[in-house]
């Protein structure tokens, strides 16, 4: 069986000729399981050139049908020959399916339902676009929201960790954060493994740097106290969340993490009194390319650069840190955690906590940001983000986690903004 796949009007749509028998089913099977992303609702079959179905082709069939049926979406079946449609009947499973005479009119078909969902979001809450990409934003909180930052940011960069900067840290006490840090015994075992690292509603996933580039994570169901996690630099959120972000770049596009955060600073400082120049996001995303950077080394003493430069210093970088820019994982979801800090609006001394002073003093922004790569998990705007991200962290298949760079690119956003009052140092 010959089998394309391309999107009309944003609707992911399979073109085959030939025969969907058990061979046929296999192939569909696996383009369906490459193709379909996090993202995609409905799915356009384009049978006009099959001329022979099976229960095999059926059961492919079906099983989409439950799929998209769990993202209210729609499976539309399009110019199906009298053969197959004789099948289908005898078969008892016409009714299942809706049926349509031309590809166009079952595109329209599966665009209906995306398109009500769109103007009962922009019914709840009145959007804006910015570059072409559209924003709604809806307040949760008037709280006040703190970072805690536990160990010294400077002896992490400079590689200067000792067993007696290592904080063991209750799970409890890490709702959302990032840092460097691992999973073990006690420091002794972890000191020589630390590595980037992100909690997720009491999940941690952290990278260790034991040369594999590979990620390892922990859900508990529940915090013993018998276990910690030990970290030489962490910064955590105290606090809500004041407005939850819905971002949407369309069908065909994307924007930068950057962007993402530009967009809210630019927001905050017109419409926030309050806005102080440092925001935290927690992001639940469709992402389209991500781009990271991470230490590859335990940031400790042992092992500190003889030149007594940081470790991202251009001497340095090439020997100390792992940098992708080659975008990866494209339909995919990510959940991630991390802050911003706007230097136009920001003259808190305590910075130097969260702030790398090498950076170039011409940057407005500093960014820093962990992800995690999920998929299977399908999207849909209208969940709770934060019952999301729990649900996800502990049901999803888990794919990646990477330190994200700016240019991590995202097509569909749920964000929780803090807007940072106080920074806490613990040392």
């Amino acid at each position: 069986m010959d089998l394309a796949t391309e999107r009309r009007d944003g609707i992911l749509t399979f073109v085959m000729r030939g025969r969907l028998d058990g061979y046929g089913a296999g192939e569909l099977s696996d383009a369906v399981q490459a193709s379909l992303q996090d993202d995609d609702r409905s799915v356009v079959f384009d049978l006009a050139g099959v001329s022979y179905l099976s229960s095999a082709g059926i059961r492919v069939l079906l099983a989409v049908k439950k799929r998209l049926k769990e993202r209210s979406g729609v499976l539309a079946l399009a110019g199906v020959q009298e053969y197959p449609k004789s099948v289908l009947d005898m078969a008892g499973v016409t009714p299942v399916f809706s049926l349509y005479p031309t590809v166009g009119e079952a595109v329209l078909a599966c665009r209906k339902p995306q398109d009500s969902l769109s103007v009962i979001n922009e019914l709840a809450r009145t959007p804006f676009t910015r570059g072409g990409v559209a924003y709604t934003i809806e307040p949760t909180s008037a709280r006040s929201a703190s970072l805690r930052v536990t160990g010294s940011l400077d002896k992490m960069l400079r590689a200067r960790l000792t067993e007696g900067d290592i904080r063991a840290i209750p799970f409890s006490a890490l709702h959302y954060s990032l840092g460097i840090g691992a999973l073990g015994e006690g420091v002794a075992e972890t000191l020589p493994l630390l590595g980037e690292m992100i909690t997720l509603h009491g999940s941690v996933v952290w990278l260790p740097t034991d040369g594999n580039a590979t990620p390892d994570f922990f859900t508990p169901v529940k915090d013993t106290g018998e276990l910690s996690i030990y970290s030489g630099y962490n910064v955590a959120l105290d606090g809500p969340f004041h407005e939850i972000v819905t971002i949407d770049a369309g069908d065909e596009g994307s924007i930068m993490l950057s962007e993402v955060y530009r967009t809210i600073f630019a927001v905050a400082r017109e419409q926030r009194r309050d806005f102080a120049g440092i925001i935290a996001l927690a992001m639940w995303a469709v992402v389209d390319g991500v781009c990271s950077l991470g230490v590859k080394r335990s940031p400790i003493a042992a092992s500190s650069p003889a030149n007594g430069l940081p470790i991202n210093a251009e001497e340095n970088a090439e020997d100390w840190l792992e940098e992708n820019d080659e975008p990866r994982y494209h339909g995919d979801t990510m959940v991630s955690f991390g802050f911003g800090i706007d230097y136009s609006a920001c003259s808190d001394e305590r910075l130097s906590a969260l702030t790398d002073q090498n950076r170039p003093k011409t940057e407005q922004l500093q960014l820093h940001n962990h992800g995690v790569i999920f998929r299977g998990v399908p999207w849909d705007a209208a969940l709770d983000l934060t019952r999301q991200i729990e649900r996800i962290v502990s049901e999803g298949e888990f794919v990646d986690m990477r330190h994200l760079k700016e240019s991590t690119r995202v097509r569909r956003a749920k964000v929780g903004v803090a807007y940072i009052s106080e920074i806490a140092v613990e040392e």
